[in-house]
C-alpha cells in the first residue's frame, strides 16, 4: 500500500482525500495547519495531523517516509513543498496553475531520482490532455483554443459568479500574464483581454485571456500548432466588472485587498457546472478540419458524498494521476507533463472515469461546434450538450 501524504484539507482537499482513502489502495495522511479543516477528514476514517507550513526548513521532516507528496496547498506554497519533497526524496504531484512556479518544478525535477508532476487539475491538467490527445493525428495545427469555466449554475449577483474554487488561484489567474502561441511564436498576452462570446445549450458565455490555464502546452507544441491559446469561460459582463475592480480601481496592486472583498462579499456555492471547451483545426490527410472536445459536470455525488463540479473534476485528475504513475504508465523520476497522460487511459481510470462521455461507449455520442473569429464580441451557437453527474 502506497502511503500519501495530503496538504491541505480545503474544498478540494477533502475531495481528493475521499478518493484515494476509500479505494483501499492508499495510505493517506492529511496534514494541515487548521484543526476544523481536518475534522470532517477523520469522521472519514482518514489519518490527519495539524502542521505548520510556513517553516520550510521543516517540511522535508514532515514528507520523510511518504511515498508521494499531493500538493493541495495554495498557488504560493507549490515551489516551496517541491522543493521539501525533492530533499526528502518523495514523488511530487500539485494542482498549481502559476506559470513561475512550475518552471521552477522544472529545474526541480531535471536530475531529481524522483518524479515531479504539477498541474493535475482542471486546468491547468485535464484541459491539456483533452486537447493534446485532439492534436495527434494532424499534419499541420492551424489552431487551438482550449476554455474552461467553473460557474455558479444559478448566478444573481452583478459580477454573475460566486466563489467555486480558490480565491488565492482566482486572483492569481486574473492579474499574471498568459502564455499563448501567435502565428507559431511564443508569446504572453494580458489577462481580461481578448474577449469573445458563445453560447452552448442556449446558455451565453464570454472567454477571455487568463493565467495559469495552458500548463506546458506551449512548450510541447512549439513548432506544430500555429495559434493556440487559453481562455477561462464566464457568463457575459464577468469580465468587464472585474476589469474595473483589478484595473480603474487598482485592486490588481492589493490582491490581499481584493481577496478580502470577494471572500466577504462574493457567496461561495456547491451548486455549479463545469465546463469543457476545446476545439483544434489544421490539415488531416489533405482536407482542412477540426476536432471538438465537449464536457458538462455538475455538482453531484462524487467520491461517496456530494460535491460541487469544481471537486469532482479537480479530484479526478489529481487522483487520476497519482493512480496511473502508480500503476507504472508514466514516467518514474524527472518533470512529468500533464499531456504525457494519454486522454483513453485516463477517462478509463476509475477516478477520471469523472469526464468520461458519450463517445467512451456509454451513451448516444453528441456534438458541438463553436466558432470565434476575433477577438472582440464574437457570438456563435453550439449544439446539444450534455449534463453528466460523476459518480
Amino acid at each position: 500500500m502506497k502511503k500519501i501524504i495530503l496538504l491541505g484539507a480545503g474544498h478540494i482537499g477533502l475531495a481528493i482525500a475521499r478518493r484515494l482513502h476509500g479505494c483501499g489502495d492508499y495510505e493517506v495522511l492529511a496534514l494541515d495547519r487548521d484543526a476544523r479543516a481536518l475534522a470532517p477528514l477523520a469522521q472519514l476514517g482518514v489519518a490527519s495531523a495539524q502542521a505548520d507550513f510556513d517553516d520550510s526548513a521543516r517540511l522535508p521532516a514532515l514528507l520523510a517516509g511518504a511515498d508521494a507528496v499531493v500538493n493541495a496547498l495554495p498557488w504560493h506554497m507549490a515551489t516551496t513543498v517541491a522543493e521539501a519533497a525533492r530533499a526528502a526524496g518523495v514523488h511530487y504531484f500539485d494542482l498549481t496553475e502559476d506559470v513561475h512556479a512550475t518552471r521552477r518544478i522544472m529545474q526541480l525535477a531535471q536530475d531529481a531520482e524522483t518524479a515531479f508532476m504539477p498541474q493535475c487539475g482542471l486546468a491547468p491538467g485535464f484541459v491539456g490532455i483533452a486537447a493534446h490527445h485532439l492534436a495527434q493525428g494532424f499534419d499541420d495545427i492551424a489552431e487551438i483554443k482550449m476554455r474552461v469555466g467553473a460557474l455558479p449554475e444559478f448566478p444573481t449577483n452583478e459580477i454573475k459568479y460566486n466563489l467555486t474554487w480558490s480565491v488565492d488561484g482566482l486572483v492569481n489567474e486574473y492579474c499574471h500574464p498568459c502564455e499563448a502561441i501567435r502565428d507559431g511564436a511564443l508569446q504572453e498576452v494580458q489577462p481580461l483581454e481578448g474577449l469573445e462570446h458563445f453560447s452552448i445549450d442556449g446558455v451565453e458565455y464570454e472567454a477571455f485571456n487568463t493565467s495559469g490555464g495552458l500548463g506546458t502546452l506551449c512548450a510541447t507544441l512549439a513548432g506544430r500548432a500555429a495559434n493556440l491559446d487559453y481562455k477561462s469561460v464566464r457568463y457575459p459582463g464577468h469580465r468587464d466588472r472585474l476589469r474595473f475592480l483589478l484595473e480603474e480601481l487598482r485592486l490588481k496592486e492589493r490582491p490581499e485587498l481584493l481577496k478580502d472583498i470577494l471572500r466577504r462579499a462574493v457567496p461561495a456555492t456547491m451548486q455549479d457546472v463545469v465546463l469543457v471547451f476545446v476545439t483544434v483545426s489544421g490539415m488531416r490527410g489533405g482536407q482542412f478540419q477540426q476536432r471538438v472536445f465537449s464536457r458538462k459536470v455538475f455538482a453531484g455525488e462524487g467520491g461517496g458524498a456530494h460535491e460541487s463540479a469544481i471537486q469532482i473534476t479537480t479530484a479526478a485528475g489529481v487522483c487520476a494521476a497519482v493512480d496511473l504513475f502508480f500503476a507504472g504508465r508514466l514516467a518514474q523520476r524527472g518533470f512529468i507533463r500533464q499531456e504525457e497522460l494519454a486522454l483513453p487511459e485516463l477517462l478509463a481510470n476509475r477516478f477520471g472515469c469523472a469526464y468520461a462521455g458519450p463517445e467512451d461507449g456509454r451513451r448516444q455520442r453528441y456534438t458541438v461546434a463553436v466558432q470565434s473569429t476575433g477577438d472582440q464580441h464574437d457570438s456563435s451557437t453550439a449544439g446539444s450538450g450534455l449534463r453528466q453527474l460523476a459518480a
